[in-house]
């Protein structure tokens, strides 16, 4: 090889050990980077046998290169606009035949490959004998076999690589032959200006951009790609090759794969009459039984929320504890008199803001820990397809329910769970109606507010009510995207079932510090920049000392917070929140809430001048004295619907790529909160409070 870096894209379908297999080349020395416009990832990494001279590029798992999902169009991208110097695909042995597919595809494209035939022990419990040399032949292209949980064909794959990237003619392998009706509108088409600007005109790389056009149309490559004029001469020729041959171009071309693929998998891959009954198998009767798997599938999913959260709360308040004490040790080196401001700016705004957020990173990490030991395992493939069917009915994916059941606990974790989801579209639709689902941050809110309202035997059932009306809501936003925004029917439920394994604990570790990494840089950022903004609403401009003088400590705290711009912005919103029973101290509290949920009770406790925060009892008294029940009631439905605090804007930013979305979520919760929040306030008002 000479000096210059080399780029190896490790390609292949998902669920066939591609990042094991990564982590095993490059020691697990990688990072994560998105791609412009999308959350799908890839990981890069150096070869370790070669760490200055060849860099591993992971890309997301894909059954084709056909652009219709977030993975294809980010596979597609890496391999056509940044062609690697080779492609390694990994192949999953026990399922050759659709595994080749994909390779049929590396072919057409002209780009170099190395095929990684990967889990071989599981073939062969299975009944399946690949010969590797016969299928190296038929290919034309170096196969390696191995087993990458297991490390095992590792250093042969190493050599493989350096092998070919050290070749003046990298192997390339054979596309499957078309037949003449095919070859014509390919031909014809690539006359047609099909190069993308800045190509070089490979001339195997038009030939695939070309048979892309036939196969899917125009719209395949994007609108920055396609002019009108190429948009039409792509229509007419799949025109007239239907027109020809009574079928579309789409069916025929993947008919001449999957022959090319039949032919191969028939010299190359014997298998048993019967196969012997796996570990697999025999467990898949209880977990992925139709009826039994499902309270089993249950019982795991409240196992893991609960650990998550009992084991990760000891832990969180520890750090919330290590927060206070440095605000106290602030508080107590400041000098008297001098630089209040900044003081205030650093206990309330930025010790505040970011200790709130990081005080969820030992949640986060138990939790990415638990996804990644059921994704490892096999088993978080099972749990989609049991709850696909349920999910389904409401236009989710079954992948869904994980997400929506961490929503329980904290909306943040439960955003970024949507990363297990497949589509574009499921992950933004998920993400949309999480808010929706009553975190944990709510229950100080109810814990206030129902005792204070609600006589002891309504306090229990107005509690369910609560979580279930959010859940409800939930459903009926998820219909209503899918029939507007997202319309569509639901993308099918297509997964091979893995086997079960031993989750590895360094694979475990990496997927775990890999997120809680990602959590605390870029969700972090974003929020101390909205907690300055929030502080600064909520301390300017200050309250004149003349004001304050003869004022108790609680008196002050509550005329500085109606002085400041939050208190003013809440005494011009008070037209707007009065039809829902709410004044300005109310909505003064909520603009505070933004910057956490539970917030709310201590802003409440500001805005009532209650000296004890820590105490309810007080408060709830003056909430008693000052609101009727039904402002009691309306305040937790506005507090469960509208206004997603910060972490949530930030988080849905980050994963959707877009402030479009975040500020979907945040306008139209809270304007869905106001309608429904005014509307239980009139009704109540008209039946006599």
């Amino acid at each position: 090889m000479n000096d210059r870096v080399h780029r190896v894209a490790l390609a292949g379908n998902p669920n066939v050990g591609k990042t094991t297999l990564f982590n095993w080349l490059t020691g697990s020395r990688h990072r994560v980077a998105n791609y412009p416009g999308t959350t799908v990832e890839t990981r890069e990494g150096r070869l370790r046998s070669a760490p200055g001279e060849v860099v591993i590029v992971d890309l997301p798992g894909t059954y084709a290169f056909s652009a219709h999902t977030d993975e294809e169009r980010v596979a597609a991208a890496a391999l056509i606009d940044r062609a690697p110097d080779l492609v390694v695909q990994v192949a999953d042995a026990t399922n050759l035949e659709r595994n080749l597919y994909l390779t049929m595809q590396l072919f057409e494209m002209g780009l170099p490959v190395v095929l990684a035939l990967n889990m071989c022990d599981a073939a062969a419990a299975h009944g399946v004998e690949v010969d590797c040399a016969a299928l190296e032949g038929e290919l034309g292209v170096p196969v390696v076999p191995t087993v990458g949980h297991r490390g095992r064909g590792v250093a042969e794959l190493d050599e493989a690589i350096r092998a070919a990237l050290a070749r003046p003619d990298p192997p390339r392998g054979t596309p499957p032959p078309l037949d003449a009706a095919l070859d014509r509108a390919v031909t014809s088409l690539e006359k047609t200006a099909v190069r993308p600007p800045g190509s070089d005109g490979a001339p195997a790389l038009t030939r695939w951009r070309a048979l892309t056009l036939l196969e899917h149309g125009a719209a395949a490559l994007g609108p920055a790609a396609c002019d009108r004029e190429l948009e039409a001469a792509v229509e007419r020729v799949r025109r007239e090759f239907t027109a020809e041959t009574g079928e579309p171009p789409g069916a025929r071309i993947a008919a001449a794969r999957y022959a090319r693929v039949a032919e191969v998998c028939a010299r190359a891959v014997r298998r048993r009459a019967a196969a012997p009954l796996t570990r697999s198998d025999r467990i898949d009767r209880v977990l992925a039984h139709p009826v039994w798997g499902v309270p089993v599938f249950l019982a795991v999913m409240y196992a893991m929320f609960t650990a998550v959260f009992r084991l990760g709360d000891p832990p969180m308040r520890w750090l919330e504890a290590r927060f206070e004490q440095a605000a106290t040790a602030i508080h107590s080196f400041w000098p008297d008199g001098r630089w209040t401001w900044l003081e205030s700016l650093l206990v309330d705004g930025v010790l505040a803001g970011v200790g709130g957020v990081l005080s969820f990173v030992p949640n986060i990490l138990l939790l990415f820990a638990a996804i990644a030991v059921l994704e490892d395992s096999g088993y978080l493939a099972r749990a989609a397809l049991l709850s696909d069917r349920l999910m389904r009915r409401i236009g989710l994916h079954g992948r869904s329910f994980i997400p929506l059941l961490i929503g329980f606990g904290c909306t943040v974790p439960a955003i970024l769970a949507t990363r297990t989801l497949e589509t574009r579209r499921d992950r933004l639709t998920t993400m949309l109606i999480l808010p929706l689902i009553s975190c944990g941050a709510r229950l100080p809110i109810y814990s206030l507010l129902i005792p204070a309202f609600f006589p002891a035997p309504w306090r229990a059932p107005m509690l369910f009510a609560m979580y279930l009306t959010g859940i409800a809501l939930a459903i009926l936003a998820a219909l209503v995207l899918r029939r507007t925004i997202f319309r569509g029917e639901p993308e099918p439920l297509l997964l091979e079932l893995p086997p079960y394994r031993r989750p590895s604990l360094r694979g475990v570790l990496t997927h775990m510090l890999d997120r809680g990494w990602m959590y605390v840089r870029k969700a972090g950022t974003l929020i101390l920049a909205i907690s300055i903004a929030l502080w600064a609403l909520t301390s300017f401009p200050r309250l004149p000392e003349s004001a304050a003088a003869g004022l108790e400590p609680p008196e002050a705290r509550a005329a500085a917070l109606a002085y400041s711009a939050a208190g003013r912005i809440g005494r011009t919103l008070e037209p707007v929140l009065r039809p829902m029973g709410f004044d300005w101290r109310i909505g003064t509290a909520m603009i505070g809430a933004f910057a956490a949920k539970e917030v709310f009770v201590a802003q409440l406790g500001i805005v009532f001048a209650v000296a004890d925060e820590e105490d309810a009892t007080p408060l709830r008294e003056r909430l008693q004295a000052a609101y009727p029940p039904r402002t009691g009631l309306c305040m937790m439905l506005f507090m469960l619907i509208g206004t997603p605090c910060m972490a949530t804007v930030a988080v849905t930013r980050r994963e959707s790529g877009s402030w479009r979305w975040p500020a979907l979520q945040f306008g139209g919760l809270t304007a869905l909160a106001w309608l429904l929040t005014t509307a239980v306030n009139q009704i109540a008002l008209r039946l006599g409070g």
